[in-house]
């Protein structure tokens, strides 16, 4: 039996302990927190390349402007959901739920318009990767508090 404790350390100490969380919400959280820094350094480079386009084409610049802001914004809330996600709370988990279908969609729509960007693909699996590891048996027991429960009886 695995003892699933909910109580991380508190103050910078506790900020990036894991102890207590099993394997796999440890991955999913780590891919989340990754993945929303890289967005939010991703909007921000964008950001500023996006003064330089201000010069040639103001319109386009401020909509590569809007769409880098919305990405580091999203950036921002992942990082914010993956450590409410290991701090236990279950409305974490399917916000980061809804963040990767959004990922797929946006996915879709650009491969659709054939721009030919496999990084939005990428994006996804990756984001699929720690979704799935957020629902599997264990973690479901965790979020549910009962301490080694390894069935997914829902």
């Amino acid at each position: 039996m695995t003892n699933f404790s909910r109580a991380p350390r508190s103050g910078a100490a506790g900020l990036f302990s894991l102890a207590g969380l099993p394997v796999e919400l440890k991955v999913s959280f780590w891919i989340w927190f990754a993945g929303g820094v890289l967005s939010v350094l991703g909007g921000l480079l964008g950001m500023l390349g996006s003064l330089v386009l201000f010069a040639a084409a103001p319109a386009a610049a401020t909509a590569v402007l809007i769409l880098m802001l919305l990405a580091a914004s999203v950036g921002v809330a992942q990082v914010v959901f993956a450590f409410r996600l290991k701090a236990g709370r279950a409305w974490a988990r399917v916000a980061l739920t809804v963040l990767a279908a959004i990922t797929l969609v946006l996915a879709v729509v650009n491969g659709a318009s054939g721009a030919g960007q496999a990084g939005n693909w990428i994006a996804f699996l990756v984001a699929l990767a720690a979704t799935v590891l957020m629902w599997l048996p264990r973690p479901q027991a965790w979020f549910r508090g009962a301490p080694g429960r390894n069935t997914s009886a829902e």
